[in-house]
């Protein structure tokens, strides 16, 4: 029998590590811009439809509708309250530190400025770390199915800019027809700069994305990475380097990417010493939280309430969180286990 405290998941402080910026838009969020800038979107308003536009036939129809919310954000005022919004609901969850994936191209290239880009999200963090006593962190993320173009312009804005809350250079969108060694130049010069290499991979394709990510891009972490459960040698690396895997089980079964939950690698990639973080991707596209991901992780690992909380501890230690905040978390869920 495994033990479990009624709403332990709901209560444990965590971090999130794999979130990203408009993939966390809840559906009241969504329905406000959506009416924001109603006539020009296709975007439903009413939360029905919502969930009926949410619901995806594969990964490529998930990037269309991903797209369509990303289109909804069209003026500095809009990414504010998406962000302040996404910090809410975290919250909500005591998630106490998040590691947002941003895209800040898609933002530029419908003619917000860089710097109203970066001044929006700072902003809101000032006022979400006030308001709900989250500390947050920014990936900014390539958008890879934008090119070589994307990427100039996402290096431009982490290196002139430098946003207090950036931390990380990551690379996201599909996988196939995407080649990680392209973008080999923008992580030599974030990295350069200080910040951390942190690219999705083998979430749609094969291990090969994910040896293309560590050997090109210098991956400290990489997202998703399930595909590493069928290379025994690439688990075997991920485990002797340290390398950590950002794991979204419902994601990954929504987006089809996995059959179904239970032909999910994670407990593979844990017997393997993979080290290994929960978090939940695109949670209200994919009807879940990051709290349900931690209890989806404890049907598929087995866990007690002891062993949640130490995927809980995992991913304060692999974030880049400074250490204090990293000592304060750590206690606290200290302190929640053992009251």
């Amino acid at each position: 029998m495994v033990s479990k405290r009624p709403g332990f998941s709901l209560g444990l402080p965590k971090a999130e590590l794999h979130v990203h910026h408009v993939g966390s838009a809840s559906m009241r969020t969504v329905a406000e811009l959506a009416q924001r800038h109603a006539g020009s979107t296709t975007v439903p308003t009413d939360d029905e439809g919502l969930a009926d536009y949410f619901t995806f036939t594969d990964f490529g129809h998930f990037v269309e509708v991903y797209l369509s919310v990303v289109d909804l954000l069209r003026t500095p005022e809009d990414l504010w309250t998406l962000t302040h919004d996404v910090a809410r609901d975290l919250a909500a969850q005591n998630v106490r530190y998040v590691e947002l994936t941003c895209t800040p191209y898609t933002s530029i290239a419908v003619g917000i400025s860089a710097e109203a880009y970066c001044e929006a999200l700072e902003d809101a963090r000032r006022r979400a770390e006030a308001d709900f006593g989250i500390t947050m962190g920014w990936i900014f993320d390539i958008p890879g199915e934008s090119g070589v173009p994307a990427a100039d312009v996402t290096l431009d804005t982490a290196l002139r800019l430098q946003p207090d809350g950036l931390i990380g250079f990551g690379l996201g969108g599909p996988e196939v027809g995407v080649p990680r060694p392209q973008f080999k130049p923008h992580f030599d010069q974030a990295r350069a700069a200080g910040l951390h290499s942190i690219p999705h991979a083998g979430e749609s394709t094969g291990p090969q994305t994910m040896w293309d990510a560590i050997e090109a891009l210098g991956a400290e972490r990489i997202g998703h990475g399930i595909a590493a459960a069928h290379d025994p040698a690439l688990m075997a690396y991920l485990a002797e380097h340290g390398i950590p895997l950002e794991i979204s089980p419902t994601s990954n079964v929504r987006t089809r990417s996995v059959g179904s939950m239970d032909e999910h690698p994670l407990a593979t990639l844990v017997e393997a010493g993979v080290p290994v973080s929960i978090n939940s991707d695109d949670p209200p596209m994919f009807g879940t939280t990051l709290s349900d991901e931690y209890e989806v992780a404890r049907n598929l690992l087995g866990l007690t309430d002891a062993g949640v909380a130490e995927l809980a501890r995992a991913g304060v230690r692999q974030s880049f969180a400074p250490d204090d905040v990293k000592a304060t978390i750590l206690g606290e869920i200290d302190t929640y286990v053992t009251p």
